[in-house]
């Protein structure tokens, strides 16, 4: 996909009409925006329970010192610091990516950070690193390019959304390998 002059898809819609195109099955709840770990599962409380089923997870933009770029897809429960994620990653200085970065790269704001923006990365500038954990569901959950929607898929389409992109994920146990 490199050098696609296709316009970067930035909406949910966009997204999904997108993901309909390739025959990648998806469900998708509208929600108010949702900014943290914890408005999110205070949100997602009052959902039926099919719908609270899988994977919920956070996303890490960052940014090393040589200016390799990184998205970290992890369980939202995981904790991750930092500092020792440089050594499982190979990398050193790892940063927040700031948000004009953001929107250049994956064309999404900060709090829609999403493994889904990888759609926009047509240039394959992003490593992305699943957090294996994540892989032991069936069924994963991100937003869909905005935090007013979240997008329900099986971890095969997910993986198969990523093929399409030409995003081979790097799979480590980020908790463990930091220790």
């Amino acid at each position: 996909m490199t050098g696609d002059a296709t316009p970067k898809l930035t909406t949910s819609a966009a997204f999904l009409a997108w993901a309909e195109a390739r025959g990648i099955a998806h469900q998708t709840r509208c929600h108010p925006a949702l900014h943290t770990v914890e408005e999110a599962q205070s949100h997602r409380a009052s959902w039926p329970e099919a719908a609270r089923s899988g994977a919920f997870c956070k996303n890490l933009f960052l940014k090393d010192k040589k200016s390799r770029l990184w998205l970290i897809v992890t369980l939202e429960e995981r904790e991750l610091k930092l500092n020792s994620l440089a050594k499982p990653l190979g990398s050193a200085r790892l940063s927040f990516g700031n948000a004009e970065l953001m929107w250049e790269v994956l064309g999404v704001r900060p709090g829609s950070v999403t493994p889904f923006a990888l759609v926009n990365d047509r240039e394959h500038r992003v490593t992305v690193v699943l957090d294996a954990p994540m892989l032991a569901h069936e069924r994963l959950n991100y937003h869909p390019l905005e935090n007013t929607a979240t997008t329900a898929l099986s971890r095969d389409d997910f993986m198969r959304f990523l093929e399409i992109t030409g995003h081979r994920p790097m799979i480590v146990d980020l908790v463990a390998a930091a220790g």
